[in-house]
């Protein structure tokens, strides 16, 4: 086994982004460890760690050089490398020149192109501890920074000011310079604790030497873990219960290096607020964790994390109290100013607010979600009434206070305000359930014209702006439009409705390309011509394509190979409902027996069909049919068809494909027997007409031409 030792760098900088810290330290790991696998040098185990002011990684038992390799270098033709005597030429000289050797040590090779001299010879690894620097560095530059700044008078560039760098291989400081700074065996405990400078005598004392010396606890996981814990402990001792938010726990973990969880007190008169803003309050304005009691209802308490251990934490906690009043009073200003005025008294406003340039203000984007949403709900059985209502009050909170201070309380705040105007209870629900669901896994909307609003607000979102021309890309999809169609999907398929995609999309795009003109118009500028029936399709395929992470990534309730999910996909059902019937029955047909040789004559069907240059037609012509094993195929596609048609009306796709399931043997017998390309142009056209037919009854479900088989 190759002699290792183990390797640790640290890059200690002034604080860094808590909300990216996470993120910065599992690409700053990966970045070492492609580096690492790139050149060929192996380890055992590889470990991150991350602080509000450092960045580090600590690599067990790497090898310390990269394994020696067979080394061929091809030099020039053998017709060039000798003269005619059979000495070797200038060309010949220099390769083995170049290589090291003698022209003698040179081998020659055969190739389809003729003979060449060759090199054969072994190249020595390089010391791990020589590529190290190039390595550490290129993991930095990969980083995830949208902005790097430059401090001081140096070139440098970085997420914020670089202070010192830690690299040890071993028990050794590897020579080198990253950053601007000098690499050492010196790293820096807490900055009010314990500032003092801390030697490290060798990676595997890294975390040890700045837990009980530095006052930093490095394993951000541990430390994570700690703060849990820790709040958990404190609002158990108010006879309550922390709300944990994991994004918040993140932060929290990102803001502080040796966590202290503090319980402080607010005035109980902010409890007439309605929970989610105190919430939102105590949580995006000063990272405390909410307390809950026993049944639920929000305590006047909550749990802050110091970044220290204060000889008088009263202190502390009466600093965060102080802090947290003024926060609470302007949002109770805000709800009290906010409820002066009926939502209904904003709908004018959303006038003058935009939502994209192209297709014009948020009052307009309600105008076209109205239309959306009444074809919605006559589709589902709601009421059309409250449908409309709800539409056209959608956005009307976005211009309240409390939105503008707390813009994820969007949609809450309108279904508050709505209850308190007296409008009706779903309308108000709807409100709130026009934004379900917010991400995978999320609730859906649970009433009528909360999943109509929700959906119609989506697809309004995605034809608006794929008219705009303003399209997803595999890394930008700067309006959510793959959230938003996953969430349309979602609630169609799980909530049971039957909705027509192809005519809701074709609606929304041509009142998305209505308002487009119209502002195209009042600015003066041209709109240029499209095809909208094009464009809807183009719409229709990318809402479907992202029912793929659906159903093959796991979400759903059922295992489907990404060939049987291609086999529906290829026959364009209109709703989502029916595409999660389809999916089902064919996982279902995929178990019997019978399938595999049905799908691949499916798919011997389809080359044939393929390769025809004529219309295929599907009417047989009985008189025509002179082969037994034709005669019996037809017989069985009438009488199958028969049964099978009331079943594909109603979408009992199941047992459907099960009918379908019993013409193998006939199938197996048809091409066994008879030439489909017969040389009567006649016989050719009827046969080919009876395999049409029988295709098309599979395609009522899928196309098993995409099977494997």
């Amino acid at each position: 086994m190759s002699a290792s030792r183990d390797f640790l760098v640290e890059i200690g900088t002034e604080e860094l982004p808590p909300k990216s810290l996470l993120s910065l330290s599992a690409a700053f790991a990966e970045g070492v460890a492609k580096g690492l696998k790139d050149a060929g040098v192996a380890y055992k185990s590889l470990e991150a760690f991350a602080t509000p002011r450092r960045l580090a990684v600590r690599v067990r038992k790497l090898i310390e050089k990269q394994p020696d390799r067979p080394l061929e270098k091809r030099g020039p033709p053998v017709k060039a490398a000798f003269d005619v005597n059979g000495a070797p030429t200038q060309a010949a000289v220099a390769f083995a020149r170049g290589c090291g050797v003698d022209v003698s040590a040179l081998e020659k090779i055969e190739t389809p192109k003729g003979e060449w001299l060759v090199f054969r010879g072994t190249e020595t690894g390089a010391r791990a501890v020589d590529l190290l620097p190039a390595i550490v560095t290129a993991a930095l530059e990969a980083l995830p920074i949208a902005r790097r700044m430059r401090w001081g008078a140096g070139e440098a560039l970085f997420v914020r000011p670089v202070h010192w760098v830690l690299m040890l291989w071993g028990k050794d400081i590897v020579d080198t310079e990253i950053l601007g700074q000098k690499a050492g065996d010196v790293t820096y405990g807490h900055r009010f604790m314990a500032p003092k400078a801390l030697k490290v005598s060798s990676p595997a004392s890294y975390v040890t030497t700045l837990l009980k010396r530095g006052k930093v606890m490095a394993d951000v996981n541990a430390r994570r873990d700690s703060i849990r814990a820790g709040v958990t402990a404190a609002a158990a001792r108010l006879d309550g219960i922390a709300v944990i938010d994991d994004a918040l726990l993140d932060e929290v973990t990102g803001l502080v290096e040796w966590p202290v969880p503090l319980a402080g007190r607010f005035d109980p008169q902010f409890l007439e607020l309605p929970a989610e803003v105190l919430i939102a309050t105590m949580q995006e304005h000063q990272r405390y964790f909410p307390v809950r009691d026993a049944q639920g209802k929000l305590m006047p308490r909550f749990i802050t994390v110091a970044n220290i251990e204060s000889r008088d934490p009263s202190q502390v906690i009466a600093g965060n109290e102080r802090v947290v009043r003024p926060r609470l009073t302007d949002a109770a200003f805000f709800y009290r100013t906010d409820r002066q005025h009926p939502l209904e008294a904003q709908v004018d406003a959303l006038k003058r607010v935009t939502f994209q340039t192209q297709l014009g203000s948020q009052h307009d984007k309600s105008e076209r979600v109205r239309a959306l949403a009444k074809s919605i709900t006559a589709a589902i059985g709601g009421d059309p009434a409250l449908a409309d209502r709800a539409a056209a009050l959608s956005k009307c909170d976005l211009l309240t206070h409390m939105v503008g201070e707390f813009p994820e309380l969007q949609g809450l705040m309108g279904r508050y305000y709505a209850q308190h105007d007296h409008e009706p209870a779903e309308v108000a629900e709807a409100l709130r359930e026009q934004y379900l669901p917010r991400f995978a896994g999320d609730a859906l909307p649970a009433t009528r014209t909360g999943m109509a609003l929700s959906i119609a607000d989506k697809l309004d979102t995605i034809a608006g702006i794929y008219a705009t021309g303003q399209k997803p890309t595999g890394t930008r999809d700067p309006f959510g439009l793959r959230r938003a169609a996953l969430g349309l999907l979602r609630t169609s398929i799980e909530r049971g409705l039957d909705l027509d995609l192809q005519q809701l999309i074709s609606q929304a795009v041509a009142a998305a390309r209505a308002d487009m003109a119209r502002v195209a118009l009042e600015q003066g500028k041209p709109l240029a011509a499209i095809d909208t029936e094009k464009l809807a399709v183009e719409v229709y395929d990318y809402v479907l394509e992202r029912l793929r992470a659906y159903y093959v990534e796991g979400t759903a309730d059922i295992t489907v190979a990404v060939e049987a999910f291609d086999a529906v996909l290829a026959t364009r059902p209109t709703s989502a409902l029916d595409f999660d019937a389809r999916l089902r029955a064919l996982v279902q047909f995929l178990q019997l027996p019978d399938a595999a040789s049905l799908a691949a004559a499916n798919k011997r069907i389809a080359n044939i069909l393929k390769k025809v240059a004529e219309p295929v037609g599907e009417t047989v012509n009985e008189s025509q049919l002179i082969d037994p094993a034709e005669q019996v195929l037809a017989e069985q596609v009438v009488a199958i068809a028969r049964e099978v048609e009331p079943m594909f009306a109603a979408r009992d796709y199941a047992p459907a494909l099960q009918q379908l399931a019993a013409l193998r043997k006939a199938v197996d017998d048809f091409f066994d027997s008879v030439m489909v390309n017969a040389d009567d142009p006649v016989l050719r056209a009827n046969r080919l007409a009876l395999l049409h037919r029988m295709r098309g009854l599979f395609l009522r479900v899928a196309d098993l031409s995409r099977l494997p088989g």
